[in-house]
């Protein structure tokens, strides 16, 4: 029997499930996509990967500019 493991999107901190939602609100204006709260499944994908693309964009600002 192989050994599967389930993926999830779970945060390893429940406490900070405020502070990313608020990090991809932030992201997404930045790009020009309206975000609302809750499920945003009308979405394209190229909607839902520009903002996904700058949150990792400033994940990486931060950790170089952190690494100074």
């Amino acid at each position: 029997m192989a050994n599967t493991t389930k993926s999830s999107n779970n945060l390893v901190i429940p406490e900070a499930k405020e502070a990313m939602n608020k990090f991809k609100m932030e992201a997404a204006s930045e790009v020009g996509v309206n975000l609302k709260d809750g499920y945003n499944g009308e979405l394209t994908s190229r909607e839902a990967g520009s903002v996904g693309g700058q949150m990792v964009k400033k994940m990486i600002e931060a950790y170089e500019k952190n690494m100074k």
